[in-house]
């Protein structure tokens, strides 16, 4: 059984883990990113660029079909800005415009929505991971 499996256990029935954006990012991800402990680790980390959507563990999946975990951003270049989001079989493409997220006001975050292509363009086939 998983550690998530574990956790999932202990809560009460009808627990629901649908977070919204601002507490994502304020309270899970900065959280981790200055060492902080969790008292439920509900969210896993996943490499994309080495893992088919496809074969993202079924941890990440908590409570529905939404899908939660840490991801480490990738540049294509060292010494550029731009993403690398390919995997063997495809990649992931940005989709829509990137979204501001809030907390009291101020700016803590944008919002991206990533959409899985299998092969490489221009003979891309869209898959439905998103």
């Amino acid at each position: 059984m998983s550690s998530l499996s574990n956790v999932e256990a202990k809560l009460p029935p009808g627990f629901r883990f649908h977070p919204r954006d601002e507490e994502l990012v304020c309270d899970y991800l900065m959280k981790r990113v200055a060492g902080c402990a969790q008292p439920f680790p509900l969210l896993i980390e996943v490499d994309l660029n080495k893992c088919e959507p496809w074969d993202i563990p079924e941890t990440a999946c908590v409570g529905g079909k939404q899908w939660y975990f840490y991801s480490q951003r990738d540049r294509k270049y060292a010494t550029g800005l731009r993403t690398n989001r390919a995997t063997v079989s495809g990649y992931w493409k940005a989709t829509g415009k990137d979204r501001p997220v809030t907390q009291k006001g101020a700016l803590v975050g944008m919002r991206k929505t990533l959409v899985f292509y299998q092969g490489r363009a221009p003979k891309k086939k869209r898959l439905g991971y998103a």
